[in-house]
């Protein structure tokens, strides 16, 4: 019996706060300590949104990059790590992060 079960017996209402539990949020994403980068560019002059710094998984970003496109109904894609949605949403794309908990920053324009 370790340590853990001992306490567990001698404190049975007791609720051990775990840091990777405390980072989650209820659909499965990582929350993260640094911001998620948001940035604005023009690719064959049409306008773009860039998600980058995600640090946890990359299914779970890939979940994340689905799941912005549909609430925007709009195309984007997945590559190198970075999220990349067809059109400039990032005022739309930063309050749907904030409201799952992300800190995000804003870069350019």
């Amino acid at each position: 019996m370790d340590l853990q079960d001992q306490l567990k017996h001698l404190f049975p209402d007791h609720v051990s706060e775990d840091p990777q539990e405390v980072n989650q949020e209820d659909d499965g994403l990582w929350l993260q300590e640094a911001p998620i980068i948001c940035k604005y560019e023009k690719r064959k002059g049409k306008p773009i949104t860039i998600l980058e710094g995600y640090t946890g998984a990359q299914e779970d970003f890939k979940a994340l990059a689905k799941d912005l496109k549909t609430k925007l109904s709009v195309g984007g894609s997945f590559k190198d790590d970075k999220i990349i949605i067809q059109g400039d949403y990032r005022d739309r794309i930063m309050e749907l992060l904030k409201e799952k908990g992300f800190k995000v920053k804003r870069v350019g324009g």
